[in-house]
């Protein structure tokens, strides 16, 4: 990985996104805020939180019930699990999707910035086989791309929450910060 070609990505990636929020008719902005609307916060681009890993599929696709932002219960497989280590302390996260044939995966979680740095209900990072998927066969865990759930910028939505066992003991200072 060349790490300045990887750092331009990141940022045309989120300058994307915020033309996406400023102009787009499907922004999760409010109407009435999209004039204030300056941008999103996010950390500086940070290589130690980019992880080439393994999934460890589980043996039984279990179905887990998630509950969302307005009450309303989600189901989804949990598929595998990552294993890797920040600053010293080893991490896991489940992976899920939304049904058998799904090509991506979704990863909510929680650090120790959530509710003071970052969204407080967590954030995202969906993993698409596509895009990050190495021929090595290892998933591209890249914590510079988290993202906020849309109910972080209006309670029009509703987003699931992040389950506990994907809550980390860590601080994750990369990808998105809290909205303002």
């Amino acid at each position: 990985m060349d790490v300045e070609e990887w750092r331009r990505q990141i940022e045309e990636e989120r300058k994307g996104k915020h033309k996406f929020f400023k102009w787009s008719p499907q922004s999760p902005i409010p109407f009435e805020q999209l004039e204030a609307f300056k941008g999103l916060n996010y950390y500086p681009p940070e290589p130690k939180y980019r992880f080439e890993l393994k999934l460890f599929e589980h043996s039984e696709m279990e179905i887990v019930e998630i509950e969302d932002t307005k009450a309303n219960l989600r189901k989804l497989i949990r598929w595998g699990e990552f294993a890797f280590n920040v600053d010293c302390v080893d991490c896991r996260l489940q992976a899920y999707k939304s049904d058998m044939k799904e090509e991506r995966l979704f990863v909510p979680f929680k650090d120790l910035s959530s509710g003071t740095e970052t969204y407080g209900a967590g954030r995202y990072l969906d993993l698409d086989s596509r895009k990050d998927f190495t021929s090595e066969g290892q998933w591209v865990l890249d914590f510079n791309k988290a993202y906020n759930p849309w109910c972080a910028y209006s309670k029009h939505y509703a987003c699931p929450f992040t389950p506990p066992e994907n809550w980390l003991e860590v601080y994750i200072r990369a990808g998105e910060k809290s909205y303002k």
